[in-house]
């Protein structure tokens, strides 16, 4: 692993490879997601059925998530996500093929969600447990930071691209994403770096669900992370039912499609301001503490949705609220890379992830229901005492308010080690 001064991380060759194809291929996935319904409804005239075709890829997450964490930890990770994005390639080159033929079927519209969704799943976790094997450990959190920055970005001025994707023809977006995901692919070969460690005991013989218990057994040995991702998959939940909540809020203001879209891309500009602040915070404050601020914030922020009097007032919370996210999201996912050892990242990460995904679908299908049977008024109080209930039970967490700043502590010390320092006292 090569030696960087911490202001050259854009200099490290290996990440700005990593970085580009992933940004590259974030384009293009935004611009095929916004196509895909369009498709299905064109296809079908059915919501509910685009809406499946949808949510097919969180379902392959949910039940292909721990699978995939066990299988990046013995397989080599590079060859895993190379692998990973030549078959989106195909699958989404294949989409535009039928479209330009006009023989795109329903059932090959779900095959290729299905399978599309496991491999990004795979490429995911993947890549996230191979990062700290491509930069200095010491620019963990920088290296996070670009990340969250260019998703960021991608949020903001995606959907205005995307949308011009489609308007010059239904098949450019399916062109565009496929053509990303063999750039990604291709910088990939690109790089130099080792996805991970070398290891001598290496049990490809050893069963899957032996080695997922072994990361769960991990992960649940590690208090701060244990408590913290309990509390973020709580915080998934209200997550998932606030984005239902808010478009219902905007159109009770009497909004446009238009004002709608601007309240969720003042969402998007404050994600990314926070992912841009995001590797300072991380260096300076505790976790503990970038995790309380998160959860008072938004505990004594959410209440603002019901009483904004209109669209613009709306955007400017749904902003000020999306700050914080990015910045606990870099220190715990510092915080998390830096403890867990190589060779059990993978699952650990996917633990995490499958909880936290899981969190958010139950809350997405919660959010239609308590709106229709509460009223969308009495559902932003109740996700306001939510949070409040998340944020004292976090407060009077010991092991929290005493966790170390994330990165912290060094990759490599033995697991356990680390958050029982943090604990100590």
């Amino acid at each position: 692993m090569p030696t960087l001064r911490r202001p050259g991380l854009l200099r490290n060759r290996d990440f700005s490879l990593l970085l580009s194809g992933q940004l590259i291929s974030a384009i293009g996935d935004q611009a095929h997601f916004m196509a895909l319904p369009l498709i299905v409804l064109a296809l079908t005239g059915s919501a509910t059925q685009a809406g499946f075709v949808l949510g097919l890829g969180t379902l392959s997450f949910l039940a292909f998530g721990l699978v995939a964490g066990a299988l990046v930890d013995r397989w080599d990770r590079r060859a895993t996500m190379i692998w990973c994005e030549l078959g989106r390639t195909v699958l989404t080159a294949g989409v535009a093929a039928a479209l330009w033929l006009n023989e795109l079927t329903l059932p090959q519209l779900y095959a290729t969600a299905l399978i599309t969704g496991i491999l990004t799943t795979l490429f995911q976790v993947a890549s996230t447990a191979a990062l700290p094997n491509v930069v200095d450990p010491r620019q963990l959190s920088t290296a996070l930071g670009y990340q969250q920055s260019a998703t960021g970005a991608v949020n903001v001025f995606g959907a205005p691209l995307a949308g011009a994707l489609y308007a010059a023809g239904r098949t450019v977006p399916f062109v565009v994403n496929a053509v990303s995901f063999a750039v990604s692919a291709a910088s990939l070969r690109l790089m130099r770096a080792r996805f991970q460690t070398d290891r001598q005991d290496v049990r490809t013989t050893a069963r899957l669900t032996t080695e997922i218990r072994e990361g769960l057994g991990w992960l649940w040995r590690q208090p701060v992370i244990r408590f913290l991702t309990l509390v973020s998959a709580a915080d998934k939940v209200r997550y998932g039912a606030g984005y239902l909540l808010i478009i219902t809020l905007a159109q009770r203001l009497g909004s446009s499609p238009l004002w709608i879209g601007v309240i969720f891309s003042g969402a998007a500009v404050g994600a990314m301001a926070g992912a841009l602040a995001s590797d300072r915070v991380t260096r300076r404050f505790p976790l503990g503490r970038i995790a309380l601020v998160m959860l008072w914030l938004e505990a004594l922020m959410f209440p603002l949705y019901a009483l904004a009097p209109n669209p613009m007032l709306l955007a400017a919370v749904a902003a000020a609220e999306s700050l914080v996210a990015p910045v606990y999201a870099v220190a715990m996912t510092t915080h998390q890379l830096a403890i867990t050892p190589d060779e059990l990242r993978g699952r650990a990460m996917s633990a995490v992830s499958t909880l936290t995904t899981g969190a958010l679908s139950i809350g997405t299908l919660a959010g239609g229901v308590l709106i229709t049977v509460l009223g969308a008024e009495p559902l932003v109080w109740l996700c306001a005492a939510w949070l409040l209930a998340l944020a004292l039970l976090t407060t009077a967490n010991r092991a929290v308010r005493q966790a170390p700043p994330a990165g912290a502590i060094p990759p490599h010390e033995p697991s356990g080690a680390a958050e029982t320092a943090g604990t100590a006292g």
